[in-house]
């Protein structure tokens, strides 16, 4: 009888199929993904760029500091901005795995033919955000719309 009851609750199938399709995810952002051309492969030329770097702090916010001059450009609260959060962590996750500090500042950058990229020098990564779709990508585009842009 409790068998019943679980798999009313959690049909194996679908239950199955979320798992194939996040596994898909993590393999797609994990991966380095061999064909495509990078930015400057294809001729596209930085737009704008902007060097930062992200702190945890103490209340569960991350304060994002402009990479040149330290002065805080954006706080995201506890809770929100989701995807940026993760993304950040992970990277930040990446670095500490290698015995990498966080004081090496990102740079996303949006180039000529639409792609908006993150990479993190300190570990060689290079993510290209619209891959996550456009909600996703303005997320971040929008350190780059705060305060003045690196060239």
């Amino acid at each position: 009888m409790s068998r019943a009851i679980r798999n009313d609750v959690f049909p194996r199938g679908p239950v199955l199929w979320v798992g194939v399709a996040m596994l898909g995810l993590v393999a797609l952002t994990v991966a380095p993904v061999g064909g495509l051309r990078s930015p400057e492969q294809s001729g596209a030329q930085a737009q704008a760029v902007r060097s930062f770097t992200a702190q945890d702090a103490g209340d569960g916010s991350v304060l994002i500091r402009d990479g040149r001059d330290g002065r805080a450009v954006f706080v995201m609260p506890p809770g929100e901005d989701g995807f940026m959060r993760g993304t950040l962590r992970g990277l930040a996750r990446d670095r500490r795995l290698r015995g990498i500090g966080p004081e090496a500042p990102f740079l996303l950058t949006a180039w000529s033919d639409g792609r908006l990229t993150l990479d993190d020098p300190a570990t060689g990564r290079r993510l290209d955000l619209l891959a996550f779709g456009q909600t996703n990508a303005e997320a971040f585009l929008r350190l780059l719309q705060r305060g003045e842009n690196d060239k």
